[in-house]
Order: C-alpha cells, then sequence, then structure tokens
C-alpha cells in the first residue's frame, strides 16, 4: 500500500510538473503563436478603442485546458503590456495557485464574503521572457466556500468586475465546465463574451452541443472555441476514457 501511494505521489508529481512547463515562457514556438492569434483575434472582435473586457473561459468537461488556456491568455495579453487580471472563479476544484507557485488564499471566495480585501487577495504573478519580465494579476480561487454558485453569481462579484474594469484592460475569468455545474451559466451574464475550450481527442459531440444549447439559453456571447491538445502524431496529452461520467461528476459533487 505505501510503494502504491508513493508511485502515485510521483505520478501526480510528474504531471502537474507538466502542466506547469506548458505555462507563460515555457511555451514552444508553437504554442506561443497560436496564443498571440488567439489574442489577436479576441481583441478584433472588440473594434472599439479603449474599452474594458471581461472574459469567460469555460469548457464542457474538466481536464480540456481551460485554466491552462486562461493563464496563458493572460500571459499573452500581458506580453504587450496591457493590464491584465486573471481570476480563478473555478472555486470548486482551484488549480492555479498551484500551477503559478502563488499562495491558495486568500482569493475570490474571501473577498466576496468580504473578509479580505481586495489588496489582501490581488496577487502578482511575474516571469522572465528573455531580456522582459511579463507580470499580471491573479486573483485565486481562495478557501472553497460551500455556495460558489451563489457567491459567483452575487451583487458583491458584479459589484467587483465592475470596479475591476476601470483598472485592467482585459479581465479573464477561468470558469468550470458548463455539463458539471451552473457557475459558468450564471457567471456568462457578467462578461463580455465567452470562450469555450475543446481538447482534441476527449471532446464528445453531445457534450459539446450541450455545453453550447445552455450557453446560447442564457443569451452567452460565444466569441469562439480554443481547439486545445491537438498532436499531429496522433497520441493525446491524457488517457483516453478519462472522461467517465462518473468520476468526473463525483468531482465537481453533483449530477445535471
Amino acid at each position: 500500500m505505501a510503494r502504491k501511494n508513493r508511485q502515485a505521489a510521483v505520478s501526480a508529481n510528474k504531471f502537474m510538473m507538466e502542466r506547469r512547463s506548458m505555462i507563460g515562457p515555457k511555451m514552444n514556438f508553437a504554442a506561443a503563436e497560436a496564443y498571440k492569434l488567439l489574442r489577436t483575434n479576441i481583441m478584433f472582435s472588440f473594434p472599439n478603442a479603449g474599452e474594458h473586457h471581461v472574459l469567460g473561459v469555460t469548457s464542457s468537461f474538466r481536464g480540456e485546458g481551460k485554466s491552462l488556456t486562461s493563464i496563458n491568455l493572460a500571459y499573452t495579453f500581458a506580453e504587450t503590456g496591457m493590464r491584465i487580471l486573471l481570476i480563478e472563479g473555478d472555486m470548486r476544484l482551484p488549480t492555479v495557485a498551484n500551477r503559478l507557485g502563488l499562495q491558495p488564499k486568500p482569493g475570490l471566495s474571501n473577498l466576496l464574503v468580504g473578509t479580505d480585501g481586495v489588496s489582501q487577495s490581488i496577487q502578482r504573478y511575474s516571469a522572465f521572457s528573455g531580456e522582459n519580465t511579463v507580470s499580471f494579476d491573479v486573483l485565486v480561487s481562495g478557501d472553497i466556500p460551500p455556495n460558489p454558485a451563489e457567491l459567483l453569481g452575487s451583487e458583491r462579484t458584479a459589484t467587483f468586475l465592475k470596479a475591476a474594469r476601470e483598472r485592467y484592460d482585459y479581465i479573464l475569468l477561468d470558469l468550470p465546465p458548463v455539463t458539471a455545474v451552473t457557475d459558468a451559466i450564471i457567471a456568462s451574464r457578467m462578461v463580455d463574451g465567452m470562450i469555450v475550450v475543446v481538447r482534441s481527442d476527449h471532446a464528445v459531440r453531445g457534450s459539446v452541443a450541450e455545453t453550447m444549447r445552455q450557453l446560447s439559453l442564457a443569451d452567452a456571447h460565444v466569441l469562439g472555441f480554443v481547439f486545445n491538445g491537438a498532436n499531429a502524431g496522433g497520441g493525446g496529452y491524457y488517457k483516453k476514457g478519462y472522461y467517465k461520467k462518473d468520476y468526473y461528476y463525483s468531482e465537481y459533487g453533483r449530477k445535471k
């Protein structure tokens, strides 16, 4: 049993190191160029100069790369000198603090319930890229609350985002998967556009269709899709069969 536990710990540590190796300045050339193209497409979606925007990033399933997309998109925007805030809106299964080497709390939940202020909750992420330093602000999820959907959809969230628009050029809101919980649908009314991440060899047509149906019913403005994890060699980054529904729903604690 102890040997199995050690093997599991090594495997988990290796997995996290691989995920960290794909972040910011550690992206390979092809990935960096793809994110720059994504940045350009998003900017052309909002032609009015001087406006500040809130973008939601979601997916159908867990593990499709929405958090990684949110982080690298924030980094790519920050490379241009823009003022960027990344908000971890997934208060159920947070990963951003670990990936970026930040403190896990205080964060969004603490800010929304009033136990901590903005200055205590927002952290600064910086990375060296060549001779330059790329930096952006991060609001991690904080303590896991018993009512994440209600907190995310509260007037406090709307008030905070309204104030943050005055300070940042782009605010990226990393949201839970649509087919698991209602958080992304609730938050869609507070953002200017939604980006849906779809992972190669993992997306299920029916689930993507259901994601789009729910976003459409909420009158969400879907900017487009990010096709993640494409591999010309035919192999996927994750093992096939990862999206077993019982495992997936048990992770998020509820069924649809």
